[in-house]
């Protein structure tokens, strides 16, 4: 017999590797669970006269354990926000509960705070 059969496991391999091939890549980059976006908040009035430096980007996720948290952001004065774990190597500061995955868009982790 000169024509190869396939298996049914390679036919399944096959179907895979090729709905795979097919998806846009949006659709496997990353994790479902990972950082889904959850609406931002309003910023809160910060006085002119206040020592904390001021967020710029806002923004938030929920994480692995189900908490909102603020996503990576820069400060107006560069000092380091309260709250922050980590800073990250394009500058902005993690709010980041857990260290997988902490400044992952943002070049990877500068230093821990």
């Amino acid at each position: 017999m000169s024509r190869t059969r396939l298996t049914r496991a390679r036919r399944a391999w096959l179907a895979g590797a090729l709905a795979v091939l097919l998806l846009p890549s949006t659709a496997w980059a990353r994790p479902a669970h990972a950082h889904t976006p959850v609406p931002a908040s309003a910023p809160a009035p910060v006085s002119a006269a206040s020592a904390a430096p001021r967020l710029l980007e806002q923004g938030s996720y929920r994480n692995v354990d189900g908490a909102v948290v603020h996503a990576p952001a820069h400060t107006d004065t560069g000092a380091v926000p309260a709250g922050a774990s980590a800073q990250c190597r394009d500058g902005s500061f993690s709010f980041s509960a857990h260290r997988r995955g902490t400044c992952s868009h943002h070049g990877g982790v500068a230093r821990w705070l």
